[in-house]
């Protein structure tokens, strides 16, 4: 067997008198003798194999069985990826989910302050095109309402409940509004174009919002949450 030369130093500072001889073992091997007698091969094999490790911390060239470890190790990994990859594959969305992660809808047909429901991700949306009266009774709104942030996800987090707040970034008419139809209260659908401030009414426990969807009479804690969603022409509006 070949070791190297650190490894060659530390077995003979261990051995005592050595000399070679046949090994029954395997023959063509050697046998060092020790003051307590004889060690085969595969004895001093052993012993390599518990140094080798020391070895490599001392800057030692790497031997055949710690790359047959390392390579034998790599294989595992890549057998128990490849045998797991099926059981988590399966718990991804399948492609008609995920076609339903954003729907386009086509608003050319609702005219000035009418709206219209539709569903997305199992929830109602309403889509409202306001009148230019209904846009400035929201925008006059300046005070603080019971919820002061704008339930926004196209804007940051803690952007004012304001009218310019509840549109996206990007829009395409200011008259155009979009929210989850659901009360911030129990999640019940309120009903469009009524209330105190002619925006949405709680029928189940008296919520009103505003033209802006913002809470105006409690119980609702919050205001209707506004969806991503963006104008991809004139009259398509995209969700999610």
């Amino acid at each position: 067997m070949r070791v190297g030369g650190n490894m060659t130093t530390r077995i003979q500072s261990l051995v005592q008198d050595s000399q070679w001889d046949n090994c029954a073992c395997c023959r063509e091997g050697y046998r060092f003798r020790f003051e307590t007698g004889w060690l085969s091969c595969k004895s001093i094999t052993k012993g390599l194999d518990n140094v080798s490790a020391n070895d490599m911390a001392d800057g030692a060239e790497p031997s055949r069985r710690d790359f047959l470890f390392i390579a034998t190790g790599a294989v595992g990994a890549v057998g128990a990826a490849s045998v797991m990859w099926p059981f988590i594959d399966q718990m991804n969305p399948d492609a008609s989910t995920r076609a339903l992660a954003s729907i386009d809808v086509d608003v050319s047909s609702i005219e000035v302050g009418q709206a219209i429901t539709v569903k997305w991700r199992g929830k109602p949306v309403f889509i409202r095109n306001r009148t230019d009266k209904e846009v400035e009774e929201a925008r006059l709104l300046r005070s603080p309402t019971k919820d002061p942030v704008a339930e926004n996800e196209n804007r940051e987090r803690c952007a004012p409940a304001t009218d310019e707040t509840v549109l996206p970034l990007v829009k395409a008419s200011e008259n155009w509004i979009v929210m989850i139809g659901s009360c911030t209260h129990l999640g019940c659908i309120p009903v469009g174009l009524s209330g105190d401030f002619g925006g949405w009414f709680c029928l189940c426990h008296g919520s009103h919002y505003d033209t802006a969807g913002r809470i105006r009479k409690e119980p609702a804690p919050r205001n209707l949450e506004v969806p991503v969603y963006s104008f991809t022409s004139d009259t398509t509006i995209k969700i999610g």
